[in-house]
């Protein structure tokens, strides 16, 4: 149970560390067109394979695509994808999302 609350918190802290750092929308916008291919141009999927990012809470998508980078959130997909994102380019990407309706 200790290790399970320790885990929690870390997530969280994880995330709410994202909040804190307002990303710079056009920027993740530029840097959004290899998320195009499966999540859609403008953040809607064509496809229930994949999530609509358009919309979400930045934090939520900053702490997702964190999550995706260190290996906490386990993904064949998405892992790699993550790997290459410094924090700037998750933080930037998640403003770009958020700002979707």
């Amino acid at each position: 149970m200790k290790i399970l609350s320790v885990t929690i918190l870390a997530a969280a802290l994880s995330v709410a560390s994202f909040s804190v750092f307002a990303g710079d929308p056009e920027a993740g916008k530029a840097k959004s067109r290899t998320c195009a291919g499966c999540h859609g141009a403008n953040g809607i999927s064509n496809s229930p394979m994949w999530p609509n990012l358009a919309g979400q809470k930045e934090a939520y998508l900053a702490g997702a695509l964190q999550m995706y980078k260190d290996g906490r959130r386990a993904n064949a997909m998405m892992a790699p994808m993550a790997k290459g994102l410094s924090d700037t380019d998750i933080a930037n990407l998640a403003a770009y999302y958020s700002s979707l309706k």
